[in-house]
């Protein structure tokens, strides 16, 4: 053993399997043309039969798998896929979620209430909705839903719950459905589990679709599903693919994850029951939405949108990077109504979400992450009463600057104080700025103002720009602080006392905000980032030529002031439009802010600036980089004179900037087509072969012919020429094939590439606006997390809002806000039990809406006449019309069930349908039987009353067809005139005085005009399912316990019949002669009484007698006796006896058995012995 060394076992190379072919595959060869290389005979057609049928199968099965190919309408970034998780109570639903959110974002959810968005790939978002067990909840989410998450009790099996959400989906358009068996570890037996998930899946399979994915969640570990369970689920949902519902595709719709009131609480103090304004947030999803267009919220009503505004995306999806796997910052989980969450976007603010359990820690408890938010949460002073009770000293020993010193010195020098302003559009108070130097300000300098406040407003987005100077910025606070916009503050000219004006008017965007530089910095160059002593130094080193232009500016608005009743905007025409166009020359854009978007300037380094004492800075203009570059910025257009156009030089000028001037020789478009002609004149006919060539060259081939060099040279060019010709007409002819030659293409790949090219289409049309812009013209897109504003919302919607119920806004049409008639073709469900009465009212949903109506059955005879039915037909399709929205037929089906309260015992879909047409025409009649009597008979005529009132109905109905109960047809002739209403009619034979007369016609029905919608949404908390509309007759006598009295006629009582007397047969004595004496009646005579001779006399006994006949008596009942006892023994022998002998007869039998297979076996042996020898001898005689 020492000596020996134990060897590795050798590799040992697959030669076979999926390892094998792979191998093979990589080295380069297939595995199909080895095998064919190998057996070309196994790959022969051995049938052409077989062949056909092999390919026919396979081009069914390639058909099947294909759909209508659709425009792909979804946006680059498309929004979150909406799972739905459905199954009966206590089934693992929200177990299941927040499983999948923990594979997901590593995050543990505790409550499951309203959608939970998740981000689970580069590409894809999930939105989470747990269904409840409640009839309202599934129809709205089977609208919205992408996918089906249905979960099924192993342990119990299907429940009914499934089967009306199965159903609910098939009416409203069939989302993908995935199933999910739970429970499974209840089974102890494997046998019975496999069978219990055979036929779960093969049921699953009936309902939904042959191959329907099924999952199976074997066990709970710790209170979760295990893991690698849960993990191969979620790749499932993150690789699945969506077909497009046409509903969801044509109608704008949001699953609101948020919701917010806006109403004002002082009118909810004084009324609490008002109306609310309320925002609701949400992922836009479906097609596009319009702004001040209609929703339905379904469960509440319609509405009108008031504001729609997009957000930044809380749960946006990763950067597009190189990589297979999301890192931990990118696992983003967004659900407010659970209260996850982190940061709230809003229109106007941003909120910062820390949960209630936070803000009960004590201060040592708290984490240092939270620090900044706990302070902020805990401060009971605002920043303006602690910077008020604040104090600072710039000196050691100095006084104390208190801030209302420095505000009220501030307010003289500047000229202006605050208004407090209640403004009644926004609901708060607004701090207002009143100047008190100047108010009598001209219209011109205020338009000015006010586009320079629009300018600074829309500048404020940007952080560097935040910072112009100390005064911008300090607007910037107050407008934070106090919500009103800044206001511009007028410069004082301390030399001249006049405040600058500005220009009345601007002529491009930098324009604008040079103009707002000048007002603010004093300098037309500078950005407004000096102080004030470099403001009064640069206003010394200004051009003269701009203050000249200034001052002329200001002299003359001053003269024109001065005129009154002329029109002033008709003087100086010309000169006013020259003064713009300097300007404009003059005003180059600032190319900084334009690229970097900044125009904050570096600053000079520490080390160049001089300090006194530390604290202040001493400041040097001149030195200013921002001065240097303007005395250098060649972008600047100084102009010293307007141009004289008069002056021939000043033409001969720009005379070369046109066409017909003179370019320069590479650039002259003579020169430019004469080498067109020289590259591109010659041409060769491939057809005929004949070569064209162009004049030029024919000319030079007459002028050069000085040598051999340049000949060979020219035979080169040609040979060049020609190959590039030849290659050009070849690609022609590829392009020419492949656009007309089908080749493989189908019908099929053409659609799909047709449908491809208008989806390109579609994204390129508005790829490269920005937002805002494109939400002016297309609306808000799918895929924006929007906010949606409605006014007018009642109370209880905000009052009994309860989170785990879903908010749909479902977008209406241009006429879905319409109600009409319509008309549509339903069939009663096989699983509900009973059939459907008319006129009884029932809840139908019908695209968003839920609502209840009175429908009215009818069906079409082979004459159209429309006729009204009482009842639906059990097993066929009828017709009904109802009083409802406007939808377009087709798109939207519908669903009705009798009530949505509770849990009901029976199935809850009573009938499906579809929407068939929009038309009031179409007249519904019932049948109408008019009875008459006839009064007087004649032989073929009679005169009937009772059937009509007056003449005039008489005379409506001449012509028309009657006919009696006994089958004798007539007609009606003409009216009597006595009595009032009796008519002559003729009949095909006599009528009979007992013979009832009737007349069958025809009734227009109008259809009850219902439309009640279910308001479930705006009921308490816990009583969302019980909604009760418009109930039957029987619903409220059942109800309220009321008991209808019966006809007595309809009771049924014991019938009492009167015996019944003939009269004898009367046979006439001729009649008696004619017939045989067998037949003839016979004349008896009825029985007398028994003459008293005749009766026998009665016999009396003798006292002796007597008692022998009591003593035989006697003996007889004991004889009697006896002998019944006598006879019960011998049957309970007979009994024994009959048990004994059966009992025998098996044992005799089982003995034959035991005989028989003895037997048997011994000649079976002997058999084998025989056959045995047999086979000896056969081989020794070989």
């Amino acid at each position: 053993m020492d000596g020996k060394v134990k060897k590795q076992k050798k590799h040992q190379q697959k030669h076979s399997g999926p390892k094998a072919e792979k191998k093979k595959v990589k080295q380069g060869g297939s595995v199909e043309e080895d095998e064919r290389k190998r057996n070309p005979r196994a790959f022969s057609v051995q049938s052409a039969v077989r062949m056909a049928k092999t390919f026919h199968r396979a081009q069914d099965i390639k058909t099947k798998k294909h759909h209508i190919p659709l425009v792909d309408r979804t946006p680059l970034e498309p929004p979150p896929v909406v799972i739905v998780v459905v199954g009966p109570p206590k089934v693992g639903k929200s177990t299941l979620i927040r499983c999948l959110i923990k594979n997901f974002t590593r995050q543990k959810l505790g409550d499951i209430c309203g959608p939970v968005t998740i981000v689970s790939g580069k590409k894809r978002r999930l939105t989470f909705m747990e269904c409840n067990n409640d009839i309202n909840t599934m129809i709205d989410l089977a609208k919205v839903a992408d996918l089906v998450l249905m979960l099924i009790d192993a342990s119990f099996g299907f429940e009914m719950e499934t089967f009306e959400f199965l159903n609910i989906c098939q009416v409203h358009g069939f989302p993908r459905i995935m199933g999910v068996l739970t429970h499974l570890d209840s089974f102890k037996n494997n046998k019975a589990l496999r069978k219990t998930k055979k036929n779960l899946k093969h049921r699953f399979w009936t309902e939904v679709y042959q191959g329907a994915k099924l999952f199976y969640l074997s066990g709970m570990v710790y209170g979760e599903y295990q893991t690698q369970e849960v993990k191969n689920l979620g790749r499932f949902i993150s690789v699945m693919k969506f077909r497009p519902l046409v509903w969801q595709t044509s109608h704008p719709y949001v699953l609101v994850d948020r919701m917010e009131d806006l109403t004002d609480p002082e009118n909810v103090r004084t009324d609490p029951k008002c109306d609310r304004i309320v925002s609701l947030y949400g992922y836009l999803r479906g097609t596009h939405l319009k702004n001040k267009g209609q929703v339905h919220i379904p469960g509440v009503g319609d509405f009108q949108v008031s504001d729609v505004n997009f957000l930044p995306d809380p749960c946006p999806l990763p950067d597009a990077q190189k990589k297979r796997a999301l890192n931990e910052k990118e696992r983003l989980l967004y659900a407010p109504m659970a209260g996850v969450g982190g940061l709230v976007y809003d229109k106007d603010a941003v909120y910062v979400d820390v949960p209630a359990s936070h803000v009960s820690q004590l201060q040592e408890e708290v984490r240092p992450t939270t620090e900044l938010v706990q302070s902020l949460i805990e401060t009971h002073a605002t920043l303006d009463t602690k910077m008020a009770a604040s104090k600072v000293s710039l000196f050691s020993g100095s006084a104390t600057l208190d801030p209302t010193d420095i505000s009220e010195q501030t307010r003289e020098r500047e000229g202006f104080e605050e208004q407090r302003v209640w403004d009644p559009t926004t609901k708060r108070e607004r701090r207002k700025v009143v100047f008190t130097q100047e108010e009598e300000e001209d219209d011109v300098s205020r338009s000015s103002d006010s586009e320079e406040d629009d300018s600074e407003e829309s500048d404020q987005t940007d952080d560097e720009d935040d910072v112009e100077s100390s005064q911008a910025g300090a607007d910037c606070k107050e407008k934070a602080a106090g919500g009103a916009p800044p206001q511009k503050k007028q410069k004082v000219e301390a030399e001249t006392g006049s405040s600058a004006e500005l220009p009345v008017f601007a002529d491009s965007e930098d324009d604008l905000e040079r103009s707002e530089e000048e007002g603010e910095a004093g300098t037309p160059g500078d950005s407004g980032h000096s102080s004030e002593e470099e403001d009064d130094e640069e206003s010394e080193d200004e051009p003269t030529e701009d203050k000249e232009l200034w001052k002329q500016h200001s002299e003359r608005e001053s003269e024109e002031e001065e005129e009154q009743g002329a029109l002033k905007w008709k003087e100086g025409l010309q000169q006013k439009a020259a003064e713009a166009f300097l300007r404009q020359q003059e005003a180059v854009p600032n190319l900084r802010k334009l690229v970097y978007g900044s125009v904050v300037e570096v600053q000079e380094c520490e080390e160049e600036e001089e300090e006194l004492g530390g604290l202040f800075r001493v400041s040097r203009p001149q030195k200013n980089k921002k001065v240097q570059a303007n005395a250098l910025d060649c972008s600047r257009f100084h102009p010293d004179a307007s141009h004289d156009w008069d002056v021939r030089e000043m033409l001969d000028s720009i005379r070369d900037c046109f066409v017909t001037g003179k370019w320069e020789e590479g650039q002259d478009a003579a020169t430019l087509l004469k080498q067109d002609e020289e590259l591109y004149g010659d041409f060769e006919d491939l057809e005929t072969g004949e070569v064209h060539v162009s004049h030029t060259e024919n000319t030079k081939h007459r002028d050069d012919d000085d040598g051999d060099e340049e000949i060979q040279v020219k035979m080169d060019d040609e040979e060049v020429q020609k190959n590039k010709r030849m290659e050009k007409k070849r690609r022609l002819k590829e392009r020419f094939d492949a656009e007309y030659d089908d080749g493989d293409a189908t019908y099929f790949d053409e659609l799909k590439e047709e449908m491809q090219k208008q989806a390109e289409l579609n994204r390129a049309a508005f790829e490269d606006m920005d937002d805002e812009s494109r939400v002016q013209y297309e609306g808000f897109r799918p895929g924006m997390y929007i906010r949606v504003e409605i006014c007018s919302l009642p109370c209880e919607f905000v009052t009994n809002f309860d989170p785990h119920y879903p908010i749909i806004l479902g977008g209406l049409g241009s006429s879905e806000g319409n109600v009409g008639y319509l008309q549509m073709r339903l069939k009663k469900h096989r699983w509900y039990d009973r059939i459907l009465k008319t006129k009884d009212p029932l809840i139908f949903s019908l695209g968003w809406r839920r609502f209840q109506t009175i429908p009215l059955y009818h069906i079409e005879d082979h004459n159209g006449r429309h006729r009204l039915l009482k009842y639906t037909p059990q097993h066929m399709h009828c017709g009904a019309s109802i009083w409802g929205p406007i939808t377009h037929p087709g798109l939207c089906f519908l669903l009705l069930v009798q009530s949505v309260t509770g849990v009901k015992a029976n199935f809850a879909s009573q009938a499906t349908g579809v929407v068939l047409d929009l038309d009031k025409s179409v007249t519904i009649v019932k049948k109408l039987k008019l009875i008459g009597y006839p009064f007087k008979i004649f032989k073929n005529t009679c005169f009937v009353k009772g059937m009509f009132n007056t003449v005039l109905e008489v005379a409506k109905f001449e012509g028309a067809s009657v006919r009696t109960v006994s089958g004798i047809r007539g007609q009606i002739k003409k009216a009597l005139s006595s009595p009032t209403g009796a008519f002559r009619a003729t009949f095909e034979d006599r009528l009979l005085m007992s013979d009832i007369v009737f007349l069958r016609s025809w009734y227009p029905v109008s259809v009850p005009q219902l439309y009640n919608p279910v308001t479930s949404l705006l009921l308490p908390a816990g009583q969302k399912d019980s909604w009760s509309g418009m109930r039957t007759v029987g619903q409220l006598k059942h109800d309220l316990g009321v008991r209808n009295k019966p006809n007595p006629d309809s009771l049924y009582k014991p019938v009492v019949r009167a015996p019944r007397r003939f009269n004898p047969l009367h046979i006439p004595k001729e009649l008696q002669k004619a017939l045989p004496f067998k037949s003839k009646p016979k004349q008896q005579q009825p029985k007398g009484k028994t003459p008293r001779d005749l009766l026998r006399p009665s016999v009396i006994r003798e006292p002796h007698e007597r008692k022998v006949a009591a003593l035989l008596q006697a003996l007889s009942t004991v004889h009697n006796y006896k002998r019944k006892k006598a006879h019960k023994v011998q049957h309970a022998k007979h009994k024994e006896f009959l048990q004994q002998k059966e009992k025998d007869e098996e044992a005799k039998l089982k003995r034959q058995r035991e005989a028989k297979k003895k037997l048997y076996r011994m000649m079976g042996q002997m058999d084998q012995k025989k056959q045995r020898s047999s086979l000896k001898g056969a081989a020794k005689d070989d």
